[in-house]
Formats: C-alpha cells, structure tokens, sequence
C-alpha cells in the first residue's frame, strides 16, 4: 500500500526498501518503501502505535537497543544499507544522523557543555574550535542572543522552549547531516512551538529533516513532503499539499479530517 516518491530533483537521502520490523511476535512494521530527498523536512503522521516512530528509530539504529527485534529490507542513507554497517560504524551512523526527543533532556550541565559535550565525547580538544562551534550552532539553533550572557549557568535555568533548542544545538555541534525529530514541540507552548517551527524551516537548507508529529497542523506548515502510517503500513506519501488537500487513499483523507484517529 506504500507509495514510493519519484526522484524529480535532488538526490535520495534516505530509502527504505521492503522494511519489515518484527518486535518478537509483533509485526511492527509491514512492508515500507519511502524514499526522502535531501535538504527537504518530511512530517510523518499518524495515530499513536502506528509505527511511525518505531520507523524513525530505524533511521539510527535506535532499535538495535531493543531486545528480540528482528529487521528486514534494506535502509539506506546515501547509499549506503547502514543495516550491514560494522558494529565499529555505528557510531559514525548515529554521529551523522541526529536526534532530537519529544521531552527537552538537556544534560544537568552548563548551557555552554551541553553544546560542546558531543565534541569532547568524539575527542575533539581544541578549545578555540568547541567555542566557535557552540557558538556557531547556537545560532543555528536561534538560542545565541538569548543565552550568549550566561553560557556557563544550568541548562535547567531555560524555559522549556530554550531547552528544546539547546538540544537541537546539541544534535548539530557533531555536523549531522540528518535531523530526526520526535514529536519536538508537544510539550512546549505555542509560542515556543512557533519557533521551533520557524528552525525547522530554516534547518533544512543545511539539513535533511523527519519530523514525527500528530499536529496536523504542524505538518502541513513545517513539511514538504507527508508519510501516512496506519496499523504498521505506509499508506500514502506525497507532497505534504497534496495529502492535505486531495489524499490518493481514502484512509489518509479520514485520518486528516478527523473521522478516526
């Protein structure tokens, strides 16, 4: 029932081919095929235990954490199937695609080493580069101007909003060259959840961005691109107008106006 996105311009980044995800007995994922440009924010919707999370784990390998798990198909991240990567790999893999929780989890640490913690983590020394680059993604992030004065204070002094672009900071101090997103603004206001919105926008012209989220509206402003999961499947994917307004499958246009979900 998935639909695959013709390559019309760009490259693919990220593909999934005949993904099959098996928690023991449990058929969590059912055949997906979806294919992600680079440089573009794709929404995935869907009501709760669809899948749509469980598919967004796959994308660094998070599920590997799980026990009794079970993979099939192919996920590949410019080309590459990082399902046949060396252990020894993996943290390259999770180095280039960052993520970003629903809850804001900054580190009981200072604003200033919550950024810098992934460079130190991969040895990086040089204390003039971890200042440019927490500087650098700080700004990145929107959060420089707010928080250039008190650098070495908490990271639990912010607002939650603040600290949900700390994190965000934190994901894009390591260079990534993916941005996963689970549900980042549910637990923020609406002013906070504006701008977030507002950094997603302008991340993508230096990132590839997948973002969870049961917002429709939400989706329908942040995405270009919009993946319907339902009961483990991919159903439609398209460009995110013409899920909204003109659904190739009847499942799609009842979950978006509300009939079920």
């Amino acid at each position: 029932m998935a639909e695959k996105l013709k390559k019309a311009e760009g490259s693919f980044k990220i593909e999934s081919k005949d993904v099959h995800l098996y928690y023991g007995d449990f058929h969590a994922l059912k055949g997906i095929n979806l294919s992600m440009l680079e440089n573009t924010v794709t929404a995935l919707i869907g009501p709760s235990g669809c899948g749509k999370s469980t598919y967004l784990r796959l994308l660094n390998r998070m599920n590997d954490l799980i026990p009794d798990i079970q993979i099939k198909g192919q996920v590949l991240i410019d080309g590459q199937d990082i399902y046949q990567l060396k252990s020894s790999e993996i943290d390259h893999l999770r180095r280039n695609v960052g993520m970003v929780f629903q809850k804001p989890n900054p580190f009981p640490k200072s604003i200033f080493e919550n950024v810098a913690y992934g460079l130190r983590v991969n040895g990086i020394t040089d204390k003039s580069f971890i200042e440019n680059q927490v500087e650098k993604t700080l700004r990145e992030a929107a959060l420089w101007d707010e928080v250039k004065d008190k650098l070495k204070k908490s990271a639990f002094e912010l607002s939650g909003g603040q600290q949900q672009r700390l994190c965000i900071a934190r994901a894009l101090a390591i260079e990534p060259s993916i941005i996963l997103m689970d549900e980042p603004a549910s637990a923020l206001d609406p002013i906070s959840t504006g701008k977030i919105e507002d950094l997603i926008f302008q991340l993508k012209k230096d990132f590839t961005i997948i973002i969870v989220t049961h917002n429709m509206q939400q989706a329908g402003r942040v995405s270009d691109f919009t993946g319907f999961f339902y009961l483990g499947e991919l159903i439609e994917f398209d460009k995110t107008k013409k899920i909204f307004t003109n659904p190739s499958k009847q499942e799609t246009e009842n979950y978006i106006t509300g009939r079920f979900g």
